[in-house]
């Protein structure tokens, strides 16, 4: 679900509940140091509405000085180190807010690590609230900041909240029937709507090799309060994820592995259509009468929540005119803006420390600016980083209001144009086979490789289930700006189908390998992934209703590749990928209309899939192109 959340969640339950990671002394000059000498952190356990209480770990400037405001993490990972004599190593969404001076809580959230009460998936909110016994994400933070801003002395009365993947879910939470303390808040990489386009489904598509690593770990049930480790390892005895889930069925995968220690996957795996179990998920449609100022922030190359910060800015921006709404995207990862320079990803350098600047021009301006009344007041309402050109671009909304409405069409003998070109009758066509499905990396591993978001895609194009569609080399530069539109119009033998389109930047034969480009890697005709994503064929008309494809006849299938905004340079070329699966990051499709997690081997069998090319039925992709 989360290579980030794994890698982190993995080494926070194995070392920090012990304090093995925050036990070593802290090196001279270093924000683990400055925090101890400038900060006493406090234990509480915050009591909700419903009596439940939450752990809570706050940490105080020692200089009284002057009030300060107070910034909140919510977060399922933990807050360890516990003990009030333990530290953590940094404080705040960066290390320039240990010195700025800020009350920093950070709190487990209801039925995680050491609070009360019993934990729920992306806890659905409750419009109407009935008792004090209807509690949820949204109640909880009101209660949490008001007992914030009535027992922790010293500060200034104001509120903010942040949080990356979860934690930003929690955020954006927050932001709903908040309590009049909060002023500020920026949901980061916030988990949205986890069937649509999220970490769990991308448009009815199981995104099974993140979600079952993840919830190996993550998803087993706590026992009880505690701040030690408590799940169960699951050992899956290879690092080949291509090898290990083409071997085992859905069942195999529970029987063998899961059991009954993992109940979150049975709940997802038994809901396999956007049903009210999905749709409660969602904070979107609550997203309104919106109070505190919001920074939305995201990374174009973050394999598990691309979707949430797009739609919860656009969400905020419909339903709230004229509140405080800002965007931010970048050319990151997931989480990639919190930390590192931002210089690179992959093999894909950005000639510039993006991270860095976004921590110091736009996240702590930002909360300065909300909650301390100081700073700069002029935040554009989007930033955005454009990929290929390598600059920052701001605008007043996104889509950017220059981008023109345009379309790349599929065309016969591999061509791709922004003209229509069609030919009676044409189509392409390909072998869908279960057994040898086509991968989505070109690299072994159990874990989900988020370079796969920027790998060069010659692997997959040789392959003969993939179809390459590429313009001439460009006689100037193209960029698009904004979401992506797929309208395919396909048939096939089955009775169902995954479509995957992919959106590449092709560089020219001459590209010259950088000095860090590893020796390995060719710049040189380097086919750069920038968007791609997948659509099960049955969810065509409705996620909610799937519908079954007739066997031979043409059918249209669309759907959103999430936004981009990338300069295809002079001399490049654009190529778009098209293929059937995108394996194991992707579950297989049996190409048969069925409840997939209940599929047996014999279930997986070969289709031939067409693409169609002709004028009444030309497949293409609808852009948004920035014009100059």
């Amino acid at each position: 679900m989360k290579p980030l959340k794994t890698f982190l969640t993995i080494l926070v339950l194995s070392l920090a509940g012990y304090g093995i990671a925050f036990a070593q002394p802290p090196a001279a000059g270093s924000d683990a140091e400055y925090i101890r000498e400038h900060y006493t952190k406090i234990e509480r356990m915050i009591p909700m509405r419903d009596g439940v209480r939450l752990f809570t770990a706050i940490y105080i400037p020692k200089d009284r000085s002057e009030k300060y405001p107070i910034l909140l993490n919510r977060t399922p990972y933990t807050v360890s180190p516990y003990g009030e004599d333990r530290y953590r190593p940094s404080l705040g969404p960066s290390s320039l807010f240990v010195r700025e001076g800020y009350i920093f809580a950070y709190q487990d959230i209801r039925g995680r690590w050491m609070s009360e009460g019993e934990f729920v998936d992306a806890r659905p909110y409750i419009p109407d609230k009935k008792s004090r016994e209807d509690v949820d994400e949204s109640s909880d933070t009101y209660d949490t900041v008001e007992w914030l801003i009535k027992n922790i002395e010293g500060n200034n009365g104001k509120v903010g909240i942040y949080g990356i993947s979860y934690p930003g879910f929690y955020a954006t939470c927050g932001i709903i029937d908040s309590h009049p303390a909060l002023k500020a808040a920026s949901p980061q990489a916030p988990v949205t709507d986890l069937f649509i386009g999220d970490d769990t489904y991308h448009n009815g598509a199981f995104f099974l090799l993140g979600n079952y690593t993840f919830y190996a770990n993550f998803g087993q049930v706590r026992p009880a309060p505690t701040g030690m480790p408590y799940y169960q390892p699951i050992r899956f005895g290879t690092e080949d994820g291509y090898g290990f889930f083409l071997e085992n069925t859905y069942a195999d995968l529970k029987e063998k592995y899961f059991k009954d220690l993992v109940p979150i996957w049975d709940e997802m795996t038994a809901h396999y259509t956007y049903d009210g179990f999905w749709q409660s998920r969602t904070p979107l449609p609550h997203l309104r009468h919106v109070k505190p100022a919001v920074l939305t922030v995201g990374g174009w190359y973050d394999a598990e929540d691309l979707y949430g910060p797009l739609k919860t800015y656009a969400a905020i921006r419909d339903n709230n005119p004229g509140a405080t709404n800002h965007m931010v995207m970048g050319p990151w990862p997931h989480g990639g803006w919190a930390r590192g320079n931002g210089q690179v990803f992959g093999n894909v350098h950005f000639d510039s420390n993006t991270s860095e600047y976004y921590r110091e021009h736009i996240e702590l301006p930002f909360f300065n600016r909300h909650l301390k009344g100081k700073g700069n007041p002029d935040i554009p309402e989007v930033t955005v980083f454009e990929t290929g050109s390598n600059q920052w671009r701001t605008y007043d909304a996104w889509p950017p209001a220059t981008a023109r409405d345009a379309w790349l069409f599929l065309g016969s003998e591999g061509r791709l144009s922004f003209d229509s070109a069609p030919e009676q009758g044409a189509y392409d066509e390909y072998v869908s086979d279960p057994a040898k499905p086509a991968p989505y990396t070109s690299v072994t591993a159990m874990r989900p490789v988020r370079e796969y978001m920027v790998e060069d895609q010659r692997f997959a194009a040789t392959r003969p289930d993939v179809l390459v569609y590429r313009t001439p080399e460009l006689e100037e530069n193209v960029t698009l700006s904004g979401p992506l539109n797929v309208e395919l119009y396909v048939s096939t033998t089955g009775t169902d189908a995954d479509f995957v389109v992919k959106l590449i930047d092709v560089y020219p034969d001459s590209t010259r390998n950088r000095a860090e480009t590893p020796p390995h890697v060719r710049l040189s005709a380097f086919q750069q992934l920038v968007r791609g994503d997948v659509m099960r064929a049955k969810f065509r008309n409705s996620l909610t209703v799937p519908e079954p494809l007739t066997p031979g006849e043409v059918t249209k299938v669309s759907f959103e590749l999430r936004d981009i905004a990338h300069t295809f340079k002079k001399g490049h070329r654009i190529m778009v990928q098209v293929q059937s699966a995108w394996f194991p990051l992707v579950d297989r499709n049996p190409n048969q209309f069925m409840d997939i997690f209940k599929a047996k081997a014999s279930d997986y069998r070969k289709a031939t899939h067409r693409v169609y090319l002709d004028g009444r039925q030309q497949s293409r992709i609808g852009v948004k192109r920035i014009v100059h």
